[in-house]
Parts: C-alpha cells; structure tokens; sequence
C-alpha cells in the first residue's frame, strides 16, 4: 500500500519547471488582469483549460442537438417561405457547432473525441432541447425565447478571455439576432390570427417560458463553476443577473405580441433594480440534465443513427485528404 501511495505522488517540478511554470502564471494573471485575451498558445491553468473546453464542447453539443426539434418541422412549415427560413435558421445551427468544436480544438481535445462524448452519453448539452416540439407555434416560441435567452447569455461571451471562443460568438450572436426575429414573428402572425392560432401561440410561449428561464444554469448559490468563470473572465454576469436581464425583455416584448407570460410573479423590484420571476422547478432541471427528460433519449438515438448514417462521407473525406497529401509531397 505504501509503494502504491508514493506512486501516486505527482513528481517535484525542477527548477526550470517550476520558473516557467510561475512566469506562465505570472503572464496569465496579467492578461486577466488587463482584461485582454489568452490565445492558444500561450500559458494556462490546467483548470481554465478544462474549464474553457467543459463550456465550449457542451456549447457546440447543445448547437447540434439543438438542430432536432426544429428540423422535424421543415417539411411540415406551413408556406414555401417558412420552409425557407426554417432550412437556413437549421443550418446556421450546424453552423455554429462547427466554429465551437473548431474553438474547443485549439484546446487540445479532438473532434472526434468530443462526438464520441456526445453520443456515448457522457457530454452535456443545453436542458432547453430535450423538451418536445409539438406545434409550428412551437418555432417561434423557440425563436423568441430560447434564441432570446442564448443571445442574452451569449454576447457577453464575445468578450470572453480566451480567443478563440469570443471571436466564434461574434458570428454566432449576429446568426442568433436573426433567429429571435424570426421566431418573433411567427408569433406575431400567430396572435393577430384567428382565435385558434393566437391560443397555439399562448399553448407554446406557456411551455418553453419555464425551459427558457433554467437554460441560464441553477441559481448562484447553486453554482459552483460560474464564479470561477467570472473571476477568469470567460464569463461576464452570474446566471440570475442574466436571468433577470432577460425576463426583463420578455416582459416589454410580449406585450408587443399581446401574449402573456405564464408567471403572475413577474416584478422590477425598485431597491434591487432587477426583474424577479416566480419559483422555477430545479427538480426538473436536474432530471433533465441526468438523462430523464421528455426527449433525452430520442435526441441521442438521432444523433447517433446522424453520426452512423455519416461514415462514409468521413471516410471519403479522410481518403481524399491522403490522396492530396500523397500529391503534394510527390510534387
């Protein structure tokens, strides 16, 4: 047991060792310190590396599965317009999960890596997509409030501290802007429809209102990475600060759509100066999040018969690679 222990002891740094190690630290805290960026190269904590790659591979996961519940309604949109927007909206998602794996490289970890994560089951994705889509006025609440809800978190990740990560999202947000107008819309038209339509609008915005609310993360005190996240810059606002931030939009829009939302709760508290939502059940979240949630495992299925269903174009892609590799050297 004694031999077994000792083994298990991390060897001393030498000296080189240890200086480079505190002049590494030295340079990252000065960046952090300035408020400017580390790139892929330079020095960081093993811990803001694992950090950084937790958030963006789950980012990329959730842009992914995220393109199912809409995709399922492309043939069944209800004008040649709609569809249209439908396909580009799905395939700004794809999109998106690109640049975030690319971003989530430069860290070290390999794409495939992070897709056999995926689909094995052990890498999380967003709560929000694991709920059904039932009815075409489900695209727009999605629209309004869960692309709502992603641009209110995410454009203060455009100034995250690592690089790479922020540049992705300046693209991203611009893409998800369109989005949330989007979805926007279809419930505008929806609400000024007949009495049935404005009801599918209501039906939707009342399920998705919830979801959206939880896509921020547990409540702070629940929260153990975001104030590290904070602390190194990669994160800008706490999850309730950016929840309140975006009931507070919700509420003005919502009027303009002559909806209402699903929580008699809703308030500016005037000595905080922050909007407050009812109760939210974490309890759900939390099934959602381990594997329990309406939609959780048919997601995964999709993605793993997507995954299967795309070998071979991998495998082409990988021989067409080698073949122009072959070509350049010979040359």
């Amino acid at each position: 047991m004694a031999s077994q222990n000792l083994q298990s002891v991390p060897p001393e740094l030498s000296p080189d060792e240890r200086e480079r190690e505190q002049a590494g630290q030295a340079y990252f805290d000065r960046i952090i310190s300035e408020d400017s960026r580390i790139e892929p190269r330079d020095w960081m904590p093993e811990a803001y590396r694992k950090t950084l790659l937790r958030q963006i591979s789950q980012h990329a996961h959730s842009e992914i599965i995220g393109m199912q519940p809409e995709a399922n309604w492309i043939t069944r949109a209800p004008s040649l317009k709609r569809k249209a927007i439908l396909m580009a909206k799905v395939q700004d998602e794809a999109g998106h999960g690109l640049y975030l794996y690319s971003a989530a490289e430069t860290l070290g970890q390999s794409r495939d890596k992070m897709m056999d994560d995926l689909i094995a089951g052990k890498a999380r994705y967003s709560s929000i997509f694991n709920y059904p889509a039932i009815s075409w006025a489900d695209m727009g609440a999605i629209g309004w409030l869960v692309d709502g809800a992603a641009i209110c978190n995410q454009v203060p990740l455009c100034r995250a501290s690592y690089g790479p990560y922020g540049r992705a999202m300046v693209r991203i947000c611009k893409e998800e802007s369109f989005h949330q107008r989007q979805g926007f819309e279809i419930l505008l038209e929806l609400s000024n429809g007949t009495e049935a339509q404005k009801q599918m609008a209501q039906d939707a915005v009342n399920r998705w209102y919830a979801p959206a609310l939880m896509m921020f993360g547990p409540p702070d005190d629940d929260s153990p990475n975001s104030k590290q996240s904070m602390a190194w810059n990669i994160k800008r606002f706490s999850n309730d600060e950016l929840r309140s931030r975006f009931v507070g939009m919700m509420v003005e829009q919502v009027k303009v759509l002559g909806l209402t939302l699903p929580d008699d709760q809703v308030r500016f508290n005037e000595e905080t100066k922050k909007w407050e939502h009812g109760p939210l059940d974490w309890n759900e979240f939390k099934d959602v999040l381990a594997g329990r949630g309406p939609c959780n495992a048919q997601r995964l299925e999709r993605r793993r018969e997507a995954h299967d269903d795309g070998a071979w174009v991998r495998e082409a892609a990988a021989e067409y690679a080698r073949k122009q590799a072959e070509k350049e050297y010979a040359a």
